[in-house]
């Protein structure tokens, strides 16, 4: 039979731009991906509601209102969980200043409007408006912290009340400042005057609109991870992660030979399309996520390996090269299937009932089993069968099969 060269320049090629891609463009995706507590370092404390008996809602509404502190701190992808019945655990990546955090979260940011003795509060930071808190600056162009009220006549009839005398303004128990009302205000417009510089306004503005903590909370245990350690703890994964690479690549190709060749480009492809998701996705990888990585990578060699000894079955029993590829795929596609869909059920339940550590491993194994079965399944399908309509395989020892081990038909 005529060698058909297109066939063989397109597998060729698909290799060459697999690679390509792979090559250049790897260390981009690699850098984008968020990385979790344990590999870049950062903070983590545990906190314990100070009442008993409290509600799961008010559980996750205090987890929520810490949410909302953190992303005060520009920490992406924070883990908050709750624990038991009073305990949250909050796990910050890549937190240089951990006092300051430490010092956000924790605070309660209670804003209070009191009379001029201090006791009696006539308004609360419920008072404002959703994020009525911002930034402005006075007619000296000094920083001010601008509210916007919910109620504009309440604060307009507490102003003409006390016309002339100061509104102490309270931050918890901490005394921010004590304007004196010049005028009465309406429109439900205020100012808080004695920040030093901008970013102190802007600080107690977002705490302001970050809201109170419904809880009160004491701290129980904390601790930080380096940065170094964490980068020690990648670089051992990726160093491990790279040995089970090179010993599955000898194992494959020595074992079946050119399928074994189509399994490391898959397999490659594979790494890189799992990375990119996580990318896209936007993914936080931690050391559970990299385990989880490195188990789909095994995964995706067990297709291909499922795949390549249906097709030497199908070779030993007589049939042709063409159609052994074609037996052997189409018996494989069950099996494999199953077997994917079995783990993913697993990784569903450990992402229901597990903590955030097991749901991220839940999740990049998710990820891992629906790229392998792209790659292992139907890039190796597409790969051979360019290989087998370019008739350049003729001899099943291209297989690993030799030629006493085939049946006579």
């Amino acid at each position: 039979m005529k060698i058909r060269k297109g066939k063989l320049v397109a597998f060729c090629l698909m290799v060459v731009v697999i690679l390509g891609i792979v090559a250049t463009t790897t260390l981009n995706v690699w850098n984008n991906i968020t990385k979790g507590l344990d590999l870049q370092g950062g903070f983590e404390v545990l906190y314990e509601t100070e009442q008993k008996n409290v509600s799961l809602d008010a559980l996750k509404d205090t987890a929520a209102a810490l949410n909302n502190r953190i992303n005060v701190l520009g920490v992406s992808e924070p883990e908050i969980t709750i624990e038991g019945g009073n305990r949250i655990r909050v796990q910050l990546a890549g937190v240089k200043d951990q006092n300051k955090a430490r010092e956000m979260l924790g605070k309660q940011a209670k804003l209070t409007f009191r009379d001029p003795t201090g006791k009696k509060i006539l308004m609360e930071g419920k008072d404002l408006k959703e994020n009525g808190a911002g930034v402005g600056y006075d007619q000296l162009n000094r920083p001010v912290v601008t509210l916007k009220l919910k109620d504009p006549k309440k604060f307009e009839n507490i102003t003409r009340t006390y016309l002339g005398q100061q509104i102490p303004i309270y931050l918890d128990d901490h005394l921010l400042s004590a304007p004196q009302v010049q005028t009465v205000i309406a429109g439900g417009d205020a100012q808080i005057s004695g920040q030093k510089d901008v970013k102190e306004a802007q600080e107690l503005a977002d705490l302001l609109n970050a809201g109170a903590i419904p809880l009160k909370l004491k701290e129980v245990q904390s601790y930080s991870v380096d940065a170094s350690l964490g980068a020690d703890s990648l670089r051992d994964s990726l160093i491990a992660g790279l040995y089970a690479l090179i010993a599955i690549f000898i194992f494959v190709v020595g074992v079946y030979r050119l399928p074994g060749f189509i399994a490391v480009i898959t397999i490659i492809s594979y790494s890189y399309l799992v990375l990119l998701t996580f990318m896209l996705l936007d993914v936080t990888l931690t050391l559970p996520g990299i385990a989880a990585f490195i188990l789909g990578i095994g995964m995706a060699v067990d297709a291909n390996i499922i795949m390549n000894e249906r097709i030497r079955d199908e070779l030993r029993i007589g049939r042709s090269i063409a159609g052994a590829v074609k037996a052997g795929s189409k018996r494989s596609f069950l099996t494999i299937f199953d077997a994917n869909i079995t783990t993913i059920i697993a990784a569903a339940v450990l992402f229901i009932f597990g903590t955030s550590a097991v749901k991220g491993f839940s999740v990049s194994l998710v990820v891992g089993i629906i790229v392998s079965f792209l790659t292992a399944v139907a890039l190796s399908r597409i790969m051979m069968t360019l290989l087998v309509r370019s008739n350049l395989l003729k001899r099943p020892g291209l297989f690993g099969v030799r030629e006493d081990e085939i049946s006579d038909l």
